[in-house]
């Protein structure tokens, strides 16, 4: 499991928050969160903001540690 995928099921309100405040471009379609598709969820943010996965991931993991 990775730490994108901890801190989603751990804290998904409070990321979901500073995602929309970071990015505003980001709809509430795109922050859908489901319980094993995380992946998804991550491809989901990647394709809208522009990031890779590990910029994602790094940037979510900063706001929870």
């Amino acid at each position: 499991m990775s730490a994108f995928t901890d801190q989603v099921k751990g804290n998904w309100n409070e990321v979901k928050g500073k995602l929309k405040q970071q990015y505003a471009d980001l709809t509430d379609d795109d922050l859908l969160y489901e319980e094993g598709k995380e992946d998804e969820l991550l491809g989901k943010i990647q394709k809208r903001i522009g990031k890779t996965r590990q910029e994602v991931e790094n940037e979510v993991n900063s706001w929870t540690n």
